[in-house]
């Protein structure tokens, strides 16, 4: 073995040799993955090997289908057999929100080139007949779907990149890794050491163990899972082709063929997690023992659903860990604040997910971005506020809601209460219904007198409309209050710090007393920050942007900064409020000395509010006259009490992010992560308008190419005729009888009374009369293009 190598993996499952594979792929040689056992020791070896394409996130559900694709690749390439059976796969409906959800996905894979479809009764029988249809309504067939050999696979993944010049080493157990100061790290393994640029942990079930040898926390918990096989079975083994699998979300269970008989797993709701102390080094090839009380109840569903497994005898019962993230996520990317520390664990659906996951760390490990978001993986959406306290409830969560349906309002509740603002008792007494970000506890919106304090999931028009309507009302014809704890907040400071933040930013840098509005952008010109840029003085800014990015941006910024400058992140220790309105001025300055006329829309001061200090900012996402006003934790609820009292004669009340949201679609205000992220450009959104062309930034020569030569799509904005759902995301857009693009984001603007969307559409299509319809809950709604908004078209309101 040798004792210096670009790349040490650790972990020798299906995703530590994509890992490698990947590696090989895009050019790297010198790679190395080290295995503790053999190949497959861990959650690999016993999985039942199934695939599919289905996932709520379409970057997710994008990688799942290049996984699948991927294994006739490696077939071709290393000449041994994955096994491979594509079967197709059905998920049943019994009941309209999960076919709304089938649906919704459905029109999803329209654009993705996913050839999935949805399928009534009378299909479902043709393609599986074993399914008991009593109650379900539909089904979403994806012909991709199916199942193979976890350990062939995994040995294919293998030998391709030794192909490549990758070495593996079997028998060598990792004992720890210790950084150097030059940024390089030494894996001490019982069979010597060796000296690494990189280091990847693809530990699974013993991944938390890894991490810790270099002092990093991964939130991800190991769970017990189940699934029996059957014998043989004469409705199985006399069909003339295999049987589909079968996903049935009301029974929690996932069915396929095994052999002459079939195979049935269950994510049963009296779940067990394993290992809550640490997983035992010596724990490898062997099985939990047999628990067939938890899954008792999932059986007795399934003998209905499946008639037929009533008759089949038992041949063999699988029970084995598997890891989880909090949210059911890989843990993918380099840690924050480590240099040369990348992860790829957490990957729950290893023969789904394994390849897209490699391929996204190799791209990243390669060229210092990856090809698509990968923001739903990234190992940087939790923040150092994360524990083990919290990940094991959110785990056992997930686990439960595996096949349940995934609401795009929806709020879930387990280990919550975490993190609350000095406010958070004050809103829960006025009614707050709360959602959460990024662990903070955030208002969704006011509840009053008997209005329930639960918002009821769905996908269409949820129970939160009315409460959503009052707030916006009370914005636009008095003035809102609602806190700023949920902004990304950091301070900027040194004598080079405008020289940083001219090169890091692509838009202007502010004068002192001023902001700007910027984009943030990587080398080849994606979006990876939309910025708030406040000049306090020649050495010191403050950047606001979003919360749950925090851990991503604050990577970036240490990855990029320069002697002479300090960057902290300030989001917790600074907060305040929101004024939003056309009474927010006039409040404002019955709570100040300070005179408030001359204060134009864009500018900063530092100013005394009742008896707290603050930092004014004149701007405000509502798209209407606003403040945001900034201060020490420790004095927000004096600030209140003085902002609420002087308020309440000009009609302040309490709004909430659902309002929020509602607000600035009347302004055509884009969104983090819905119009602006890393799969989209400058120029393609807008954001090319707020660059300034005449300095040096990062991502410079690739927007310049863009500004030369327009992209092919452009950021609209529709006016749809909707029924009792409004576009969340990703929704198809029909033009001349073709999907032509999609939807980023929308909802109802109460204020207007209208359903809005914004799209990616072709630049070619894009005129002031075009109509075209917008795919929701599968009906084709008339959406006709806005070419300006549709409040306050000349910004009198915002900036008089």
């Amino acid at each position: 073995m040798k004792s210096t190598t670009r790349v040490v993996v650790i972990g020798g499952g299906v995703v530590g040799c994509s890992v490698l594979y990947h590696l090989t792929k895009l050019g790297w040689s010198d790679v190395m993955l080290l295995e503790r056992s053999e190949l497959t020791s861990g959650s690999t070896w016993h999985a039942a090997g199934g695939f599919h394409t289905l996932n709520g996130d379409t970057n997710m559900a994008a990688l799942q289908g290049y996984t699948i694709r991927l294994y006739r690749e490696l077939e071709e390439l290393t000449g041994m057999s994955c096994g491979l059976h594509h079967v197709g796969g059905i998920t049943l409906a019994d009941n309209r929100d999960r076919f709304d959800m089938l649906v919704a996905e459905r029109a999803k894979h329209r654009y993705m080139g996913l050839e999935t479809e949805i399928v009534g009764p009378e299909e479902i029988a043709k393609l599986a007949p074993i399914v008991n249809l009593d109650g379900i309504i539909g089904a979403l067939y994806d012909p991709l779907d199916g199942h193979l050999d976890p350990s062939g696979t995994t040995h294919a993944y293998a030998r391709a990149a030794r192909m490549g010049g990758a070495e593996i080493h079997l028998h060598t157990k990792v004992l720890e890794t210790n950084p150097r100061r030059d940024g390089t790290w030494d894996v001490v393994t019982d069979k010597g050491t060796i000296h690494t640029e990189h280091v990847v942990n693809a530990g699974g079930l013993w991944a938390r163990e890894v991490g810790a040898m270099a002092g990093v926390y991964l939130p991800l918990h190991p769970m017990e899972h189940q699934y029996l096989v059957t014998e043989e079975t004469p409705e199985i083994y006399e069909r003339d082709s295999e049987h589909p699998h079968v996903m049935d979300p009301a029974g929690e269970s996932y069915l396929r063929q095994e052999g002459r008989g079939l195979c049935i797993g269950f994510y049963e709701q009296p779940c067990r997690p394993w290992a809550v102390d640490g997983t035992p080094w010596d724990f490898g090839h062997e099985l939990l023992p047999d628990d067939f009380d938890k899954i008792e109840d999932s059986i007795s569903f399934a003998f209905r659903r499946f008639p037929v497994l009533e008759r089949a005898g038992i041949k063999s019962v699988i029970h084995g860990p598997f890891t989880f993230a909090p949210d059911g996520n890989p843990l993918v990317g380099p840690i924050p604040g480590m240099r040369g520390y990348w992860s790829a664990c957490g990957v729950m659906a290893g023969f789904s997910q394994g390849g897209g996951v490699g391929l996204m760390l190799a791209q990243w490990m390669t060229h210092g971005e990856c090809e698509r978001d990968v923001s739903a993986l990234d190992v940087a959406r939790f923040g150092d506020w994360i524990s083990p306290g919290y990940t094991l409830p959110k785990v056992i969560e997930n686990y439960q809601k595996r096949f349940s349906v995934s609401y795009p309002n929806e709020e879930l509740p387990a280990a919550r209460p975490l993190r609350t603002s000095p406010m958070y008792d004050i809103f829960d007494g006025m009614g707050a219904v709360w959602g959460a970000q990024y662990g903070l506890e955030v208002a969704n919106y006011f509840a009053e007198g008997d209005e329930p304090r639960y918002e009821t999931p769905s996908f269409r028009r949820s129970n939160a409309w009315e409460a959503t309507a009052r707030e916006v009302r009370a914005v636009r014809k008095a003035c809102g209050i609602n806190e700023v704890h949920n902004f990304g907040k950091y301070r900027v400071t040194g004598p080079n710090a405008r020289t940083w933040l001219d090169h890091v930013m692509a838009g202007r840098i502010p004068k002192p007393g001023r902001l700007s509005l910027t984009p943030m952008l990587s080398p080849p010109g994606r979006i990876i920050g939309d910025f708030t840029v406040a000049c306090l003085s020649e050495t010191e800014f403050r950047l606001t942007a979003s919360y749950g990015a925090q851990a991503y941006h604050m990577r970036w910024f240490l990855q990029h900064q320069q002697d002479g400058v300090t960057i902290e992140n300030i989001s917790d220790s600074s907060t305040g409020f929101q004024l939003a309105g056309p009474k927010a001025r006039d409040i404002l300055q019955a709570c100040t000395r300070t005179d408030l006329s001359d204060m134009r829309f864009l500018d900063v001061r530092r100013m005394t509010v009742g008896m707290t200090d603050c930092l004014v900012q004149r701007v405000s996402y509502t798209g209407d006259l606003g403040f945001e006003i900034y201060c020490d934790p420790m004095n927000q609820r004096q600030l209140w009490r003085t902002l609420w009292t002087e308020g309440q004669p000009h009609g302040l009340k309490p709004f909430g992010m659902r309002a929020m949201m509602s607000l600035r679609l009347d302004r055509f205000f884009g969104s983090w992560e819905r119009e602006y992220g890393p799969d989209y450009t400058a120029a393609e959104t807008g954001l090319d308008r707020f660059i300034r062309w005449d300095k040096d930034f990062i991502g410079k020569a690739a927007a310049e190419a863009e500004r030369a030569s327009p992209p092919d799509r452009q950021l609209v904005v529709f006016e749809v005729d909707a029924d009792d759902a409004d576009v969340t995301a990703y929704e198809p857009v029909w033009i001349d009888g073709a999907v032509r693009g999609f939807c980023t984001s929308g909802g109802y603007s109460h204020w207007l009374g209208k359903s809005i969307a914004y799209a990616l559409i072709p630049r070619s299509d894009v005129r002031d009369d075009l109509v075209a319809e917008i795919e929701i809950l599968g009906r084709r709604c008339t959406a006709r293009l806005q070419p300006a908004p549709l409040f306050d078209v000349e910004g009198t309101r915002l900036r008089g």
